[in-house]
């Protein structure tokens, strides 16, 4: 009689441990999701940034249509093809603003310190938003690979997490190692 209790006891106690788990791994997808609608809209934001400054007439015709281009391309791009438009558009703002001289006159032009100032905060906060949900991947990814997570199919249908890797280096005139004095 005491072993049956002792194994009905130890069952109830694996149960939790699996529902724990579930529930773990459910806050850890709410997580992904939270950090990549918080990636998209810092992705927007900066492809924003530079569709308004190439726009703008501050930059010469070649530079602007390079910006304007590769900021288009990224807001359009499926999701398939999301990370390659947007290490293109990376490229593009380093070709653009490859020397701090090149800021420097762009901050002397009526308007352009505000462009600058939007586009150095919007360029500045696609790395960590893209390291938060690579983050909360990587977390989800751990728990996943548990073996009693897959024999009990505790994920349910969620889709496998998959990290956002891109080109996200900033140019080196809009960090704070490069800006113009």
């Amino acid at each position: 009689m005491t072993t049956w209790i002792w194994a009905g006891v130890a069952v109830v106690l694996f149960g939790m441990y699996l529902s724990w788990t579930a529930g773990r791994l459910d806050r850890l997808h709410a997580r992904i999701d939270a950090a990549r609608a918080a990636l998209d809209a810092q992705l927007v934001r900066r492809a924003s940034v530079a569709i308004e400054l190439a726009t703008s007439s501050l930059l010469d015709p070649a530079a602007s249509l390079l910006l304007l281009d590769a900021a288009h391309a990224a807001r359009q791009a499926e999701d398939e093809q999301r990370e390659v438009a947007e290490s293109q558009l990376s490229l593009a703002l380093r070709a653009v603003f490859a020397e701090s001289a090149q800021v420097a006159a762009l901050v002397a032009a009526p308007g352009g310190e505000e462009a600058v100032r939007d586009l150095t905060a919007a360029v500045r906060r696609v790395p960590m938003a893209r390291r938060f949900h690579n983050d909360a991947v990587r977390a989800a990814r751990a728990v996943r690979e548990h073996r009693l997570v897959r024999y009990f199919r505790l994920a349910g249908k969620a889709p496998f997490p998959m990290a956002f890797e891109m080109d996200d280096t900033p140019p080196a005139a809009l960090t704070p190692e490069g800006a113009p004095s």
